[in-house]
């Protein structure tokens, strides 16, 4: 998936997949799914999928850089 038409995360889906993470934080879609299933990590699950809250997602970048 090519993320590059977003510009801002604000542009991003308001749910997020293991695709948009690895976009955003330019790491494998693998790695993405590690960080999707890591104690902490804002991941909502519906059904057999696995989606992050937009909004969550900032929050917790914000938290793990302290707020920069």
């Amino acid at each position: 998936m090519d993320h590059t038409m977003y510009r801002t995360l604000e542009e991003f889906p308001v749910f997020l997949n293991a695709d948009h993470l690895a976009g955003i934080l330019g790491i494998s879609r693998t790695s993405a799914y590690k960080l999707m299933q890591a104690k902490g990590f804002p991941t909502l699950p519906i059904g057999k999928r696995m989606v992050v809250p937009r909004d969550k997602f900032i929050n917790w970048v914000n938290e793990q850089t302290g707020g920069c």
